[in-house]
C-alpha cells in the first residue's frame, strides 16, 4: 500500500508525503530488467547450442539490447510526452516480461533477437525515466537517496545475474532461466501496481525540449565527462580477466573471489553515493569516478601482489558503485526542468560508452598488452571526474 497522499499527481514532490515504497518498486523493476540484460553473458554456449548457431551470433543478443536501450533512452520522453509516468513504467516492465517469455520459447535466433530488442526498449526507457519519476516521489533534498535505492537494483543485478544464470542454466536449462527472468519482472509489476501513484510528465516533451537540452554547453561538456568515465571503466572491466592473468596468474577460483570483492564494494559505493549526492554533490562527482580510475591504476601497479590486486578491485568497485547515482544527480541539478530529457541523454551516453570502452580496450589489448587497458581506462575515468567537477550546475 502506497504512503502517498491524495494530492494531485502534478504537485511538486516537496508538497506531498514521500512515496518510498514507490521508489523501492522502481529499484525492483530495474533489478529485474538489468538481470535480464546480463543473463546471456553466462548462457551463450547453451543458447548457441540450443538454436544451432555460433556463439558469436548468439552474442548479438547483448548487442541488440544495448542498441535498442540507447535509442529508447533518448526518445522515450519524445514519443510519450504526456503519458502518466506510472503507466509508462508499468508498461516498460511488462515489455521486459514479454521479452523474457518470448526468449524462453524462441524457435530460432531471429525471434530471440527480436525479443531482446523489446528488452532494450524496456531497459533504456525505464532507466531514463527513473530519475524524473523519483523526483516526483520524494522531496528534492532526498533525490540522491532515492537514486541510491533505484541504482541498488543495478548493483545487485550486476553481481548476481551472471553467476546465478550460470548455475541455474545447469539445473533448468537456458530457457528456464529466462522464465525466471520473466518471473522477476512479474514480481516488480505487482509491487509497482500496488505502490506507484499517478505521476505526471515533468514538463514540455518532444524534440524541442530535447534540442533545448542539447544546446546547453554545460550539458554537452557534462555528457563528454560521463562518456570518459563510463568508457574508461568498460575499457578495463571488459578485459579484466586477461589483465588479471597477465599481472598475477591467479586461478579461476581466485578470479571469482576477486569479482565478488568488486561486487560487494560496488554495492557499498552505491549505498554511500545517495547521502553524499544530497549533502555534498560536488564531492561525490569528483570522488567516485576518481576512486574508480585510481583503482584501475593501482591494479596495474600492484597487481602482481595478491593483496594489491584485491585492494585495487575494492577501490575500483567502490568507485564505480557510486558513479550512476552521482552522474544522474548531477544531471538533475543541471536541468531540473527537463529531468526526462537529461536522464535519457545520460543513459544513452552510458550505452554508447559500453560499446566504445569494449572497442578501445580490444584494440589496446591486441597492440599494447593485456594490462594496458587498465592504464587507459583509469586515466580516462580520472579525466572525466576532473572535467565533471569543474562544471557547476545552476541548482
Amino acid at each position: 500500500m502506497t504512503d502517498t497522499t491524495t494530492t494531485p499527481a502534478d504537485a511538486p514532490a516537496d508538497s506531498r508525503r514521500a512515496s518510498w515504497a514507490g521508489v523501492v518498486s522502481l529499484g525492483l523493476g530495474i533489478f529485474a530488467i538489468v538481470t535480464s540484460e546480463f543473463l546471456p553473458a553466462s548462457l551463450l554456449p547453451r543458447i548457441a547450442e540450443g538454436l544451432d548457431v555460433s556463439a558469436g551470433a548468439a552474442g548479438q543478443a547483448v548487442s541488440v539490447t544495448a542498441f535498442a536501450g540507447a535509442l529508447s533512452a533518448l526518445l522515450i520522453a519524445t514519443v510519450l510526452p504526456r503519458a502518466d509516468r506510472r503507466r509508462v513504467m508499468i508498461g516498460l516492465t511488462l515489455l521486459a516480461v514479454l521479452s523474457n517469455l518470448i526468449v524462453a520459447v524462441a524457435p530460432n535466433l531471429f525471434v530471440l533477437l527480436a525479443a531482446r530488442l523489446l528488452l532494450g526498449v524496456a531497459l533504456g526507457g525505464f532507466w531514463a525515466m527513473a530519475t524524473a519519476v523519483a523526483a516526483q516521489l520524494v522531496p528534492a533534498h532526498r533525490l540522491g537517496r532515492a537514486l541510491t535505492v533505484i541504482n541498488s537494483g543495478v548493483a545487485v543485478a550486476t553481481v548476481a545475474a551472471v553467476p546465478l544464470g550460470a548455475w541455474l542454466g545447469d539445473v533448468w536449462g537456458w530457457r528456464g532461466v529466462f522464465l525466471l527472468g520473466a518471473g522477476l519482472g512479474v514480481l516488480a509489476l505487482v509491487v509497482q501496481a500496488a505502490t506507484l501513484p499517478p505521476v505526471a510528465s515533468t514538463g514540455a516533451g518532444g524534440l524541442r525540449a530535447l534540442g533545448s537540452v542539447l544546446r546547453s554547453g554545460l550539458v554537452l561538456a557534462g555528457l563528454a565527462a560521463i562518456l570518459l568515465i563510463f568508457s574508461g571503466h568498460f575499457t578495463g572491466f571488459t578485459y579484466i580477466r586477461p589483465a588479471v592473468d597477465s599481472l598475477s596468474g591467479i586461478d579461476a577460483d581466485g578470479l571469482a573471489l576477486l569479482l565478488l570483492v568488486f561486487g560487494v564494494a560496488n554495492f557499498l559505493g552505491t549505498v554511500l553515493a545517495g547521502p553524499l549526492a544530497d549533502r555534498a554533490p560536488r564531492a561525490g562527482v569528483l570522488l567516485f569516478p576518481a576512486v574508480l580510475g585510481a583503482g584501475m591504476l593501482v591494479m596495474h601497479v600492484t597487481g602482481a601482489a595478491v593483496a594489491g590486486l584485491f585492494l585495487a578491485a575494492a577501490l575500483w568497485g567502490l568507485g564505480f558503485g557510486g558513479v550512476p547515482t552521482t552522474v544522474l544527480s548531477w544531471g538533475a541539478r543541471s536541468e531540473p526542468d527537463r529531468l526526462e530529457q537529461i536522464g535519457g541523454l545520460i543513459v544513452t551516453v552510458c550505452n554508447v560508452a559500453i560499446a566504445l570502452g569494449a572497442a578501445v580496450g580490444g584494440v589496446v589489448v591486441d597492440h599494447a598488452g593485456a594490462g594496458t587497458p587498465l592504464i587507459v581506462g583509469g586515466v580516462a575515468a580520472v579525466a572525466g571526474a576532473v572535467l565533471l567537477v569543474s562544471l557547476r550546475p545552476r541548482s
